[in-house]
């Protein structure tokens, strides 16, 4: 079969039909290696898993605990073990009937420290002769802002260059800032550092100037590109990969940010006929609001953002819309809602754009004039039209095949607001009718455009309600009907049935319990909004935004047993890095770039007012009151995605209650050994309290029913159902089944449980299809009309099997 035709390859019968579900494990020199990877295997298994699913492997920079900054493509990372460390990780999980899956970082390489990088060290070294120039992409023409140097924009100061000197120490001469150093070109040694820099390939520029002549992973100077389109850098990064294939040590490639690459879909089709038909090929692919996947594409789904919006929408309460947006109205300034948002996007993005974007905008322009035959048409109309065009576009990059015409229908309507960039356009639509470089370097721009715009400012921005506020999200909507749901499901089902689904990742900005119990505040709108008046009075805030954003977060990760928050070991600390970090990419009152020393001293002294005062004491009443009906909410979303269409990933330690917030702090070590024991020690059906006891009963019967009857889930059907009587809407089920069977697996979840708590469910109920059904939760047995009273008596959710 050719392996260019992805909707055979998706549906062929092969290893990928026994990936039932996946764990996800940040692996980390200091904390998780190969070797206590394997010593987690067994627990794995009795927890029901079939495939681990391994955060990047190969060398990256000394003491990364992400793995993202891969140093040397080529070699498996002897910090983690080394290959006879994962052949020993393969090799017992292959034991055990188990898989893994492995992380790709085909689009950068880390170059902080250019010692540690053997290519970039020679590029720095031999400028354009070397033999890894073409690898990067790299701007050499004269033009380029820095005489055609290779602009390196690592100077923190004006002050710097002043401190460079020559390191003699090794067997090299070096040039040497701080605790950098950079190879010197042959022949261009001599006494003075400052004129030895200037004989250099490269030329080190202030990070603040704008200025950097190579490809970056977005506006990160420490990552820079390569180019997969290169036939030997592909080649090269993949093989180890082709061995891991060739002995058979993996069942699957998750591939990280395709979108940053010159021509994403030639390069999944390469790595396709590489992996074979057979493995789980799976993309990072962020879809922005209801932006189909490209079926052309020989994958076999995302990594699961655009279901994790799915699980955690439904169970928002509309209801709740009015209170909260008003509230942002008083309290931050806006509403947070669609007009709101779609103003602040376009406005943000022209400002990335302008700004932390600059270098790529100059060289796409650069690119435009070129393809275009206009190297005379003015610089600054064209990229004003440029930029214009990036900011309205809605998806990450719209060269996929469901998106042709996309952007000319955007051009079309920048052109009808201001037909004053009637000329720049027309250059505009030249160049990217040529398909050339500037059509790629557009899509590229495009993405980076969104991603620093909408993820890591806007995101930080909006105070509505934060927890719609998440990667793969959209917080102009307020949550997701039943109808859309199920079909959402359903299309999951038919379309993309071995995809992955995630609640929680690395990248997310709040972890799938922190995001959960947020969600309930639009259960209690009214409450809530009374209760930030009356804390705002008690406890004057340096921003209402800023003072928003953050109650809601530390509503989130606040103790639900009644404790104070000061007496959480670490919660302190970890609350003030968060409240840096999202001051600063909100860009709106300091920033990473220029921070304002004086308001985030005042955002953390009234950080510690609330956390030490009556405010603290108070938002701990409310997280107490509220902890049944958000335990219920995470509950009911971990059986949605545990059960649902899909393979489920089940992110490091999210089998028991987790309070991250967004990394590092989602990726601290994990105690495995108290969750192995909690699973040992688990009897009869668990309460819903502090230890997550009930969450794991429900994440190891899920998993094991997954096991049991495989065929129901990937590759399965999917059946709505619908309840009858006063609370209908109140309750998420459908059935799952064999193909062409009928159903065998009933899946029932609360939601809006907190306007329950006074009516508690009536006469409502749901019919079930024949047959006799227990729940494997509790034990209790149903036929015909379910009673949800009856159903929900123990648990908030019900796993109903035929």
């Amino acid at each position: 079969m050719h392996v260019t035709d992805p909707v055979s390859l998706r549906r062929k019968p092969a290893r990928q039909t026994t990936i039932r579900s996946a764990y996800r494990l940040q692996l980390r020199p200091d904390a998780l290696t190969f070797a206590e990877a394997r010593a987690i295997a067994e627990y794995l298994q009795q927890l029901g898993i079939s495939h681990l699913y391994l955060s990047p492997i190969l060398t990256a920079a000394h003491g990364s605990t992400h793995g993202y900054d891969v140093t040397d493509p080529t070699t498996v990372s002897a910090a983690l073990g080394g290959p006879t460390g994962l052949k020993a990780l393969a090799d017992e999980v292959r034991s055990r009937g188990m898989g893994l899956i492995v992380d790709l970082v085909p689009n950068h390489v880390g170059v902080a420290d250019p010692r540690q990088n053997a290519w970039w060290w020679d590029v720095l070294r031999n400028g354009q002769e070397s033999r890894f120039a073409p690898y990067f992409d790299i701007d050499w023409s004269p033009g380029n802002g820095a005489g055609g140097r290779l602009a390196l924009p690592v100077l923190q100061s004006e002050n710097d260059p002043a401190a460079l000197t020559v390191d003699r120490t090794g067997a090299e001469p070096m040039l040497a800032l701080h605790d950098l150093r950079f190879p010197i070109a042959p022949g261009t040694d001599g006494d003075n550092a400052l004129r030895i820099h200037d004989k250099q390939h490269y030329r080190l520029v202030s990070w603040k100037a704008g200025l950097c002549t190579y490809r970056r992973f977005f506006a990160v100077s420490s990552l820079a590109a390569i180019r997969q389109e290169n036939p030997e850098v592909f080649e090269l990064t993949h093989r180890e990969l082709a061995a891991w294939c060739e002995h058979d040590l993996i069942d699957g490639v998750r591939v990280d940010h395709p979108d940053g690459l010159a021509d994403p879909a030639g390069y999944l089709t390469r790595l396709r006929r590489l992996i074979g038909p057979h493995r789980l090929l799976l993309v990072e692919k962020i879809l922005a609001n209801r932006e189909p996947l490209d079926a052309t594409l020989p994958i076999d789904g995302t990594t699961g953002y655009e279901a994790l919006a799915d699980f955690g929408g439904v169970l928002i309460d509309p209801r709740g819309e009015h209170a909260l947006t008003e509230l942002s109205r008083r309290v931050a300034g806006h509403g947070s809602d669609r007009a709101w948002i779609g103003e602040t996007e376009h406005r943000i993005k022209r400002a990335v754009a302008e700004t932390i974007l600059t270098p790529e905008v100059r060289r796409l322009v650069a690119a435009i004039k070129q393809d275009a035959n206009a190297e005379s048409f003015d610089t600054m109309a064209l990229t004003n039209a440029t930029i214009e065009v990036l900011a309205f576009m809605p998806v990450y990059r719209a060269d996929y095949a469901p998106l042709s015409g996309m952007t000319g229908a955007v051009i079309a309507e920048v052109e009808k607001r201001n037909s004053e960039l009637t000329a720049p356009l027309a250059v505009l639509v030249a160049a990217l009718a040529a398909d050339g470089a500037a059509a790629m370097r557009f899509s590229q721009v495009c993405g980076a455009v969104t991603a620093k715009a909408v993820e890591d400012t806007m995101f930080y921005q909006a105070a509505r309600l934060v927890s719609l506020q998440e990667v793969g999200g959209n917080p102009a909507r307020f949550g997701h009907s039943l109808n859309e749901f199920h079909l959402s499901n359903s299309q999951r089902a038919q379309r993309w049935p071995a995809t992955l689904t995630t609640l929680s990742t690395h990248d997310t900005k709040r972890g799938e319990d922190v995001r959960a119990r947020i969600g309930v505040l639009s259960q209690a709108a009214e409450t809530w909004a009374r209760n930030v008046d009356s804390w705002l009075e008690t406890a004057p805030a340096p921003d209402g935004a800023t003072a928003l954003f953050l109650l809601q977060n530390m509503f989130g990760v606040w103790p639900a047993d009644g404790r104070p928050a000061a007496s959480v070991p670490g919660l302190r600390e970890r609350v003030h890095a968060f409240a840096e970090k999202a001051m600063r990419e909100a860009n709106s009152k300091t920033s990473w770039e220029e921070p304002d020393a004086e308001f985030e001293a005042a955002v953390h002294a009234w950080l510690d007012t609330v956390i030490d005062g009556p405010v603290g004491s108070e938002l701990g009443d409310l997280v107490h009151e509220l902890a049944p009906h958000a335990w219920s909410d995470a509950l009911s979303q971990k059986l949605l995605q545990l059960c649902g269409p899909g393979i489920p990933d089940v992110y490091q330690g999210c089998e028991l209650w987790e309070d991250s917030l967004v990394d590092p702090d989602n990726r601290r070590p994990v105690d495995f050994a108290a969750r192995a024991g909690m699973l040992q020690s688990l009897t009869g059906t668990p309460a819903l309290d502090t230890t997550g006891a009930a969450k794991m009963w429900i994440v190891a019967y899920a998993l094991w029913l997954r096991r049991e009857r495989p065929e129901c889930f990937v590759g399965g059907t999917y059946r709505p159902l619908f309840a009858t009587g006063d609370h209908a809407s109140k309750v998420v089920s459908y059935a799952r089944g064999r193909a062409g069977e009928a159903p065998e697996v009933i899946v029932a979840a609360t939601r809006h449980s907190v306007s329950l708590a006074e009516t508690g469910w009536s006469d409502t109920f749901i019919d079930l299809p024949a047959g006799s059904w227990t729940d494997r939760l509790t034990g209790h047995t149903f036929q015909g009309r379910a009673r949800l009273e009856k159903m929900f008596a123990r648990l908030p959710v019900a796993l109903l099997v035929r």
